[in-house]
């Protein structure tokens, strides 16, 4: 017999070693790149970034909320970039140009996709980016000032029949949502009302309260105090259905126009060719996000209802927006000031 600690047997011993080594070393090496891929495919493991525009806007309330419910699933951090100036085009062209890998989101408004009816713009909605999911929707609120002999959507039509060219209605900007619902409104109706642009909405309704502009469409949270003091009235709201955020307030629809619907909404987009098992993926979470009661509850204090659409839902949505308000620009000549 040989003994164990003979040449033949140690030989034979680092010769297993040394395989057992590689093999080792191979695993690792497939373990990292295994690893590596995992990062590179799913977003929720590494950092992501919601862009947006102006701060303190809507968009970037939208943003900072998503990102908070984000932030809280354990699937990964998101952090919120705003890039203001010309119209949006600087944060919206960022997340174009980023990879579309689900890390780069765009948090912004139905603007997105109005404002290039109105103006040339160096991007397609539809074609540059991918819609993720509808966030929360927000009616505006037709409101009065109290001088005006109009206790409802009817009455205040047939006002301004009677008196055609008289009416002036405020609005924030051209082509903001309450300017876009009042031109809605005047082509339904059939009615001659005068525009009157305002740099803002605290103009916009201080002059409304004093009476220099009868009508407006704002927002039900610039709305609200004012009609419960008794300085406006509200006559209805331009969503397709009632809303909590104004109970008991009747529709533009339900009260003579029926069809009429044009709502402020604020969804999430991604860049062109995300893959959609990551669009999926970046849907649910956000979705699961919004819809828990702390972070519900502050999207209604800040005067938006939470909608969490699938991503195809919002796609129909943007395509029956553009293909109704297309018609509403070309018909009332609507142009940006």
């Amino acid at each position: 017999m040989i003994p164990k600690n003979s040449w033949p047997y140690q030989s034979l011993w680092h010769e297993c070693l040394r395989s057992s080594i590689l093999h080792l070393l191979c695993a690792l090496m497939v373990f990292i790149s295994c690893t590596h891929l995992a990062l590179a495919q799913d977003p929720s493991i590494k950092q992501g970034r919601i862009v947006t525009i102006e701060a303190g806007g809507g968009n970037d309330t939208v943003a900072r909320l998503v990102a908070q419910g984000l932030n809280q699933d354990g699937g990964g951090r998101f952090i919120v970039e705003n890039h203001g100036g010309a119209n949006g085009v600087v944060a919206i062209q960022t997340v174009i140009k980023a990879p579309p890998d689900g890390l780069t989101l765009l948090s912004i408004s139905s603007s997105l996709w109005t404002l290039p009816l109105m103006q040339s713009l160096p991007y397609e909605p539809l074609k540059d980016l991918t819609p993720i999911i509808l966030v929360v929707s927000s009616p505006n609120v037709l409101v009065v000032n109290p001088s005006l002999p109009v206790k409802n959507v009817r009455e205040l039509i047939a006002y301004a029949k009677a008196h055609p060219g008289e009416l002036n209605y405020s609005t924030a900007g051209s082509g903001s949502s309450g300017h876009l619902s009042a031109e809605l409104f005047k082509s339904m109706a059939s009615v001659d009302m005068v525009k009157v642009s305002y740099k803002g909405g605290v103009a916009a309704m201080t002059d409304l309260i004093g009476g220099q502009v009868q009508v407006s469409f704002t927002s039900t949270g610039s709305a609200a105090a004012h009609v419960q003091s008794g300085r406006l009235r509200a006559l209805a709201l331009t969503s397709a259905l009632p809303s909590k955020l104004f109970p008991g307030l009747p529709t533009i629809a339900s009260e003579g126009l029926s069809g009429y619907e044009l709502s402020s909404v604020y969804g999430i987009f991604a860049p062109a060719q995300t893959p959609p098992p990551v669009v999926e993926r970046i849907n649910q979470r956000i979705a699961k996000a919004i819809v828990q009661d702390p972070i519900k509850a502050m999207f209604f204090k800040a005067g938006c209802e939470v909608v969490a659409s699938s991503s195809q839902e919002f796609q129909v949505l943007i395509q029956s927006d553009i293909k109704k308000l297309s018609k509403l620009v070309r018909d009332a000549h609507i142009q940006l000031d």
